[in-house]
């Protein structure tokens, strides 16, 4: 990877994306204008009617496959074609420019769109789906490729998993129904298990006499019908649908092309980066990448310390640098230097979004660590959060934090703060935290059919470890407790 003294990083801006790269402006605008077509190509599948995103993906392109290996990692010679991370502080993906090409188009670019296929299911399809369609979705759509007059072109091979389909044994479509990736016995097995949900969401995407049946066992399992027979409803008995699956796969393997071409909304804006950012955005993926690695974080602080030194008049210089203070294990981080940054950060910008949100995390931890906190400490960590929203009422973190700062204090959050936690969450529905925190206030306020909503979209997802479930089991315990406590009350009041 580039060092920030050698980075020369462009921006470019669509209505759902914000990319930066070190490729030349006409190579980010071509890049910029293909992704922002694959957008509208999922939005006219889900008959999305919005085309403007007001909490946009931030993505970062690397030169290489072993420098996004890197950020992932942390260690050097890893080669990975893409990442995505619905994180707290802003879900981002990072790809590379290498054209890689086995057959079809660049590996970097199914992985993207792979990935971002994960991030519009979430954002965008209320619906719960079970592992297996997840993860077909994703591979069904990473291979979309676009003609020179702009139609798309869908469900085309995904040859990266021609070995597994072909020269592995096979993963029973019942195994592949019933069970999720992390259940299989290897990554061969596993790589098969991605293969054949591929090709079973082909067929019931393609197959005519297979029209309507995918939609009907959706409807199945989110009415809360068990796995098996949803399936067995839908697509018959199971042996015999493993059987066409088999049969299926050696067909000639067609593809759709859009009707009309794609058109690309709105306008795609390039801009060099100032001598700060170019400098900075390097230092700031690498601690956004870095997560709970303090050996990483302590070494990208101490270089934000050198470049605040060159670049002291910026805000977002001394941002990250209270971030990477702040992001260091309690024991070991220094609290007066996360402030003294984040009070510098804002001392040059009063209205800097983060930094506002962070000296409220700050002052949380000052508040809690008094023995006997007033209403007026809480009231001043609010302070800054409130700011940080009327700056940006599009961006969720601080309509989050807002509401956590009543839980922190041990209060019930007012209407207010459970409305900014639902515009939170409809800014934000990948984040599994924000859709956690807000399925509980629905439960807290009796909305148990809300709350469970919320919880089976996720309960089957098999990037979250086993989050979705955990909460579906705790809503679930919590209605069953609240119904039960409501039956002993009017069996009281008829004694």
């Amino acid at each position: 990877m580039t060092t920030p003294a050698q980075a020369k990083w462009l921006r470019a801006d669509t209505e759902n994306f914000i990319i930066y790269s070190e490729g030349n402006e006409k190579s980010l605008r071509t890049f910029a204008e293909n992704l922002q077509r694959f957008d509208a190509t999922l939005r006219t599948r889900f008959a999305l009617t919005e085309s403007v995103e007001p909490n946009r993906l931030t993505i970062y392109l690397v030169p290489r496959g072993v420098d996004a290996g890197r950020l992932v990692t942390g260690k050097s010679g890893s080669f990975i074609a893409g990442w995505y991370k619905p994180d707290p502080e802003g879900s981002f993906a990072i790809s590379h420019r290498e054209n890689v090409v086995i057959k079809g188009t660049p590996q970097s670019q199914q992985t993207l769109f792979h990935e971002y296929s994960h991030h519009f299911m979430k954002r965008y399809a209320g619906a719960a789906f079970p592992a297996w369609f997840i993860e077909g979705f994703a591979e069904y759509y990473s291979t979309v490729d676009f003609t020179k007059d702009g139609h798309a072109e869908i469900g085309k091979p995904v040859y990266a998993r021609a070995y597994g389909l072909l020269a592995m044994p096979k993963v029973p479509a019942e195994k592949i129904l019933l069970q999720q990736p992390g259940e299989m016995r290897n990554s061969g097995q596993t790589d098969v298990y991605y293969g054949r949900s591929w090709l079973l969401t082909h067929m019931l995407y393609n197959d005519p006499a297979r029209a309507g049946q995918l939609g009907k066992y959706i409807e199945a399992i989110n009415r809360g019908e068990d796995g098996k027979k949803a399936a067995t409803d839908a697509f018959g008995e199971l042996a015999e649908l493993d059987k066409e699956l088999n049969r299926y796969m050696n067909k000639p393997m067609t593809f759709r092309t859009s009707g009309a071409p794609i058109a690309v909304p709105g306008k795609v804006i390039v801009t060099a980066l100032s001598a700060a950012e170019d400098a900075l955005l390097p230092l700031r993926l690498e601690r956004i990448s870095a997560s709970n690695d303090d050996v990483r974080i302590v070494k990208v602080r101490d270089d934000l310390k050198a470049l605040s030194s060159v670049h002291g008049g910026d805000a977002g210089v001394w941002f990250e640098l209270a971030s990477a203070e702040w992001a260091i294990d309690d024991e070991k981080r220094d609290k007066a230097a996360a402030r003294a940054a984040v009070d510098k950060a804002l001392a040059i910008d009063a209205k800097h979004v983060r930094a506002n949100v962070l000296l409220g995390r700050i002052l949380t931890a000052d508040v809690e660590a008094k023995d006997d906190p007033k209403a007026e400490d809480w009231n001043a960590v609010r302070k800054p959060i409130a700011l940080a929203n009327r700056t940006n009422p599009d961006d969720p973190v601080p309509l989050y934090a807002y509401f956590k700062s009543f839980v922190d204090q041990g209060r019930r959050p007012p209407p207010i703060a459970i409305d900014g936690l639902a515009r939170a969450f409809q800014l934000a529905r990948e984040n599994i935290g924000v859709r956690v925190t807000y399925a509980f206030a629905l439960a807290n306020d009796g909305k148990y059919d809300d709350a469970l909503k919320l919880a089976k979209a996720v309960a089957f997802d098999p990037h979250d470890g086993g989050q979705g479930e955990q909460l579906l089991a705790q809503l679930e315990k919590m209605r069953d407790y609240s119904k039960g406590r409501a039956s002993a009350d009017d069996a009281a009041a008829d004694e």
